[in-house]
């Protein structure tokens, strides 16, 4: 395949990702809370970063990561949400990519990490902004244990994805 059928082909498959991701995240702000603990969900949105970090690569993951977390904080939060969001995906991020070239996890154990991580930045964010390391102490394993159970639902999600398609894009 020649270099402009395979840019357009890469943009197109950006475009898909950042386009799910805004959906899941829409369709995750439309779910009623189960779990009646703040910060407390399972992160729909992340099927589409890993599966583009799986598929495209860690840069592209990065892009698909970032323009839904400032497009979800615009269209569904507010300013601290912006921090929160942008601080866990950033720290998740690092982790998956870190993890990935290892080689030696799946997209779930990748995916668990970046749950975890994803967490723990916004623990530590939250404690900067509220000058207090009490949330650490009480919330932070509550916290842990979702973002493991987040994680392996959004890698298995993301897993079987990219086993369907990946010899497509």
């Amino acid at each position: 395949m020649n270099t402009s059928k395979k840019n357009v082909k890469t943009l197109t498959v950006l475009s898909l990702c950042v386009a799910v991701a805004m959906l899941l995240s829409y369709v995750e702000h439309l779910l009623p809370v189960f779990i009646p603990i703040p910060g407390v969900k399972i992160g729909l949105a992340n099927v589409a970063t890993v599966f583009a970090l799986y598929t495209l690569g860690a840069w592209y993951a990065a892009v698909v990561s970032g323009v839904r977390v400032v497009l979800s904080a615009l269209l569904f939060g507010n300013v601290l949400g912006l921090l929160y969001s942008a601080s866990g995906a950033a720290l998740a991020l690092v982790g998956m990519i870190l993890l990935k070239k290892c080689r030696v996890f799946s997209a779930v154990g990748v995916s668990v990490v970046g749950g975890v991580l994803h967490n723990v930045a916004q623990i530590i964010a939250a404690s900067l902004v509220m000058e207090t390391l009490s949330l650490v102490t009480f919330y932070l394993p509550v916290l842990l244990v979702s973002g493991t159970v987040a994680g392996v639902v959004i890698g298995v999600a993301s897993g079987l994805l990219v086993a369907r398609l990946k010899d497509k894009i």
